[in-house]
């Protein structure tokens, strides 16, 4: 029985959150056919933004900062207020049961400071009863498949006949986005596992192909085994102060679980970063007061789309061609090659509003959507288009850290998944002046240009709006350099490359659909398409640069990312000589790669074992769109990896044609 104190504990964080009762969930609610929501009839600017807090530690020590983290079903207001509460998923502190939130509390980490994380999957009822996905699963995809035992866990599935799909305990696995982690603490797509349930059917795999070795590794690193339904992973921070983020990672499930809302910001200070006063702040942190000023705010913009009771919606078929019987809704949920949302969600709410007093801020801008591309601006006109910007966004920094400079912007562009460090001055305006950060990227699949011009621009009444901003009156001097001033750190560039790998990004036809593929060139420059089952082909040597070249033989942008390293961007376009815009000139961990361009990036591999790169459009990365990367020890073979050692201008200068010689897999 659910008691009023446990409901009280869960929705302590401003009833944000509510506790499911057991078997609301499992009856199947949020799968019925419920009329679709209309976003237009959602108020907007009724709300106020949701400023994640700091998530609470178990424990701080000499040595590092621990974290026992779940993930958890409940209920949260989303849409406005008397609104029906959305169904979700979310992060929390097991030892704070009022700590559960979409987004999740943020992490806060410090440079050279260790973070230990034990993640639980906790997604079942009071009971103890394993709790369905929210959404339809498409088992027939190469994914987790737990219904295939042992022996056919991680491949494909069969369908059952049923037209919700699969509607077994769900797979959870984390991937901290931008770290340089080890392999075992990667969250690797194949290290999945179940929640401890007592309804397991007995015939399933309890856990990804990959969990075994981790957990293995990690024991005989840290001394530490991994518990059933759990894994802990251990986050160095040798990294550059910068803003990641962390999300669900099981294989061919990616696109639904985040969906569903298990996600949050990982923020790294400290090392070299600016002194507290040079930038806008305070952040959140842990055992701040309630109602606490914030000047260095993470935004978590995505795309949702809702029924009329309140429930997430997501699209269950193809809208066109694929499978005749699965169109007619005769056959198993399939999976979709896209998806945009009607309404943009920030932080946990649909169309917030943010105050600020008129001083500097600086916001972390995330791109959380699950194919959506955004072009944000601020406009003093929500719905005028095209936008017309009146403040410019100050970029300090990309996603793997500060640019060598700042770089003002009308318009910022970010693909799934990618990060900006931003700062916007509202010094000066009036009390009362309203500002819209708004949207001007497309409404469906992007392959680039400029807005009214190669692509009609997001509904501007809906999708093409995303937060409002109202300045209220100063409250003491800002401290904070304005950001044409600011002297941002130096940090040293990659050296010369030993290798250079022509990769391609491919479109195939496969069952009247159209499937999206990473691969190699074959002899004659062409795209050699391969699966995520196939052999390896990407097998850096631990310790060498590297140069990629990216050559998108489709008709729309990717958002590629590498796990493990970060990358500086080297050049684009039809021979990869044009040189990258000054907002991509910082390190990277995401790039986008245009259509039938090459886009070329170099990269380091310095931590061995088994990692990934993939697409981040997470229904292409759930589809096939994602290949094993392997870096190698000293001395191990890297035959038939599609590469060859760099030649002498190899680590920026332009793209050599493909030969035979060099380029067959």
């Amino acid at each position: 029985m659910v008691t009023r104190r446990r409901l009280l504990a869960v929705g302590a964080s401003g009833g944000a959150a509510v506790l499911i009762p057991a078997g609301w969930a499992a009856s199947g609610r949020a799968l019925a056919a419920a009329a679709p929501l209309n976003a237009g009839d959602i108020p907007k600017y009724v709300t106020s933004l949701r400023i994640p807090p700091a998530m609470p530690a178990v424990a701080t020590g000499p040595d590092r900062d621990e974290y026992v983290i779940a993930v958890r079903q409940f209920r949260q207001q989303i849409l406005p207020p008397s609104w029906p509460r959305t169904t979700v998923w979310g992060y929390g502190s097991t030892a704070h049961p009022g700590s559960f939130g979409y987004p999740a509390p943020t992490i806060m980490a410090r440079v050279g400071r260790p973070v230990r994380v034990t993640w639980v999957n906790q997604l079942v009822d009071d009971r103890g009863d394993y709790l369905p996905h929210l959404l339809p699963v498409d088992p027939t995809l190469h994914w987790a498949n737990p219904a295939g035992g042992i022996e056919n866990r991680d491949r494909h599935g069969q369908w059952d006949g049923s037209p919700q799909g699969y509607r077994g305990p769900v797979p959870q696995v984390v991937h901290l986005h931008g770290g340089h982690s080890t392999q075992e603490s990667d969250g690797h797509s194949e290290a999945w596992y179940l929640p401890v349930a007592r309804d397991l059917p007995p015939d399933f795999a309890v856990s990804g192909s990959a969990y075994h070795e981790f957990r293995s590794r990690f024991a005989e690193r840290s001394g530490l085994r991994w518990a059933p339904g759990s894994a802990t992973f251990e986050y160095a921070n040798d990294q550059r102060p910068c803003t990641l983020w962390y999300h669900d990672h099981a294989l061919g499930l990616t696109r639904e679980n985040v969906y569903a809302g298990p996600a949050g910001f990982y923020l790294i200070g400290g090392g070299d970063e600016l002194s507290d006063e040079a930038l806008p702040g305070p952040a959140p942190d842990r055992d701040d007061p309630p109602n606490a000023a914030y000047r260095d705010i993470p935004l978590l913009i995505q795309d949702r789309s809702f029924t009329a009771d309140g429930d997430l919606r997501y699209p269950e078929r193809y809208s066109t061609g694929g499978d005749a019987r699965s169109a007619q809704g005769d056959g198993p949920p399939v999976a979709v090659s896209g998806f945009s949302g009607s309404t943009i969600v920030v932080n946990g709410r649909t169309w917030p509003s943010l105050t600020v007093r008129p001083r500097r801020y600086r916001f972390r801008l995330l791109n959380g959507c699950n194919s959506r591309f955004l072009m944000l601006s601020v406009a003093a006109n929500a719905t005028a288009r095209p936008a017309r910007p009146v403040l410019p966004i100050w970029q300090i920094g990309s996603d793997s850290g500060f640019l060598p400079e700042p770089v003002p912007h009308e318009r910022v562009t970010l693909g799934p998944a990618q990060r900006v460090d931003a700062i916007i001055d509202f010094t000066d305006l009036p009390a009362g002046t309203e500002l819209y950060l708004v949207n001007e990227g497309p409404d469906g699949m992007f392959g680039g240009g400029r807005p009214g011009v190669d692509f009609p621009p997001a509904n501007p009444r809906t999708t093409g709006q995303v937060l409002r901003f109202v300045v209220t009156d100063a409250a003491g001097a800002d401290p904070s350099v304005p950001p044409e001033q600011l002297r941002l750190p130096s940090h040293p560039r990659l050296g010369a490359a030993q290798r250079v790998r022509r990769l391609s990004l491919n479109e195939r036809s496969s069952g009247g659909s159209m499937v999206m593929l990473l691969g190699l060139l074959d002899e004659r420059g062409r795209g050699l398409p391969l699966r995520w089952s196939d052999p390896v082909t990407e097998q850096p040597t631990l310790g060498d640069t590297e140069v990629w070249e990216l050559r998108n033989f489709t008709r729309h942008v990717h958002p590629v990312h590498l796990h493990q390293a970060q990358f500086e961007l080297l050049g684009r376009g039809h021979s990869g000589r044009t040189q990258p815009d000054p907002g991509e000139r910082g390190w990277m961990d995401t790039v986008l790669a245009y259509p039938w361009e090459v886009t070329r990036i170099k990269a380091r591999f310095d931590l061995p074992g088994r990692f990934a790169w993939h697409c981040h459009l997470l229904e292409h990365e759930d589809n096939e769109m994602m290949r094993p990367l392997n870096v190698l020890p000293r001395g191990g073979a890297a035959a038939g990896d599609g590469g060859r050692p760099a030649a002498s201008g190899d680590g920026g200068g332009p793209a050599a044609p493909p030969t035979a010689s060099t380029d067959a897999g």
